[in-house]
């Protein structure tokens, strides 16, 4: 990586949430502290997080995040859909720092270069994650919430099958043995009325509830507006059972119009959910 990318500006803090650090803090424990307190059922592996404004999805966000409390430190290997820019296999940002409002947030470049020898999918991509919102929206709760977090960011280009089950084994393979939280950024429908959101989105999270991917691919192979990360969800869910989870819960369901202008004629849905292991 040139020497000018090494530090990966904040993208869309100041717009998607606040970019002042006290704005944020404030913004961040008041999702937070609308929670109580949850006790899952083993040891947490992974969350499906949304990636929306923190105005429209940090209360479901924080659902899972909140189960983060207690944790000193963390590394988070975090995998979205790359909005932007097309592309095969899954970029990885190598190296480095991402900033933000709450500090910088160093890349773990271990656990990259792990990635980039298993799978020949996983290709060294800065680029694709200059402009992109979906791992960065994930960075303000775990940056509040974590002292010592570091991450590795990967996003998803084109969503194909070959590409998920590649990812998901080169997931599998490097983490085992390592301590690390998957997480797997994805909003569910877009712009439909809530009640046609709200059926598309039940579909998606009752795959995620039973802990099926085979289905949630069948499904988004079908129809991929069911949601816009929904590769990454897969990704995760196959890796997560590799690595031992056993479980699925789903925190919280919302959609855009619960929050912000209320407007329930064009929503977007928001899932957060939690994968353990006994």
């Amino acid at each position: 990586m040139r020497e000018e990318r090494a530090v990966r500006p904040a993208a869309v803090a100041g717009t998607w949430y606040p970019g002042r650090s006290d704005l944020l803090r404030v913004a961040v424990d008041g999702y937070l502290a609308g929670v109580q307190p949850t006790t899952l059922d083993g040891r947490l592996l992974a969350l499906v997080s949304p990636h929306a404004g923190l105005t429209y999805s940090g209360s479901v966000a924080a659902h899972g995040y909140a189960l983060l409390r207690d944790r000193k430190d963390l590394t988070a290997i975090l995998v979205g859909p790359s909005h932007y820019h097309h592309f095969d296999g899954v970029a990885l940002y190598p190296e480095g720092t991402f900033e933000t409002p709450l500090g910088p947030v160093p890349v773990e470049a271990t656990i990259g270069a792990a990635l980039l020898d298993s799978d020949a999918v996983v290709k060294s991509l800065p680029r694709p994650h200059l402009e992109e919102h979906s791992l960065e929206m994930q960075l303000p709760f775990l940056k509040r919430l974590v002292g010592d977090l570091r991450i590795v960011p990967l996003l998803m280009g084109r969503q194909s099958r070959e590409t998920v089950d590649a990812l998901a084994g080169a997931l599998a393979r490097v983490l085992a043995g390592r301590p690390a939280l998957l997480v797997a950024s994805s909003d569910l429908s877009h712009y439909r009325p809530a009640p046609v959101a709200h059926r598309l989105d039940a579909l998606v999270v009752s795959d995620v509830e039973r802990f099926d991917p085979e289905a949630l691919m069948d499904r988004l192979e079908t129809s991929p507006e069911h949601a816009c990360g929904g590769g990454p969800i897969v990704s995760v869910l196959k890796a997560a059972r590799a690595l031992g989870a056993r479980h699925a819960t789903a925190l919280r369901y919302a959609d855009s119009g619960d929050q912000g202008e209320r407007d329930k004629s064009r929503v977007v849905g928001y899932l957060s959910a939690a994968l353990t292991a006994p």
